[in-house]
């Protein structure tokens, strides 16, 4: 398991047969965006492992945390690589309906 601590934010990495889910927790914002990327850079170039950001325990996201998932979606489906964001917080996804961008968070079968 990788984890990255700090008082704000925290995600934790847990790998599985085949599927890396990277638990966060706390607040995504500007000042944390560094430690995200960080932990997500190298598993996402990891085109054989379904990648999935579990956000259960998320209470604030800004337009640099969205960022960056976007970026990671953009790669991960350069790549033909699975992507998934689940249990989005409701004030969240309420966040994502209203930018438009839940529709690429929706989730999706596995086409394998």
């Amino acid at each position: 398991m990788n984890t990255n601590n700090n008082d704000k934010f925290n995600a934790k990495t847990h790998m599985g047969e085949g599927v890396c889910t990277v638990f966060l927790s706390g607040e995504l914002d500007l000042s944390v965006a560094p430690d995200f990327r960080l932990v997500m850079e190298p598993l996402v170039s990891n085109s054989e492992m379904d990648l999935i950001v579990n956000m259960k325990d998320m209470t604030y996201i800004d337009s640099t945390g969205i960022g960056i998932l976007l970026s990671i979606l953009k790669a991960r489906h350069g790549m033909q690589a699975r992507f998934a964001v689940e249990e989005v917080p409701q004030q969240i996804q309420k966040l994502f309906d209203m930018t438009g961008i839940a529709k690429f968070f929706a989730p999706q079968e596995n086409s394998q």
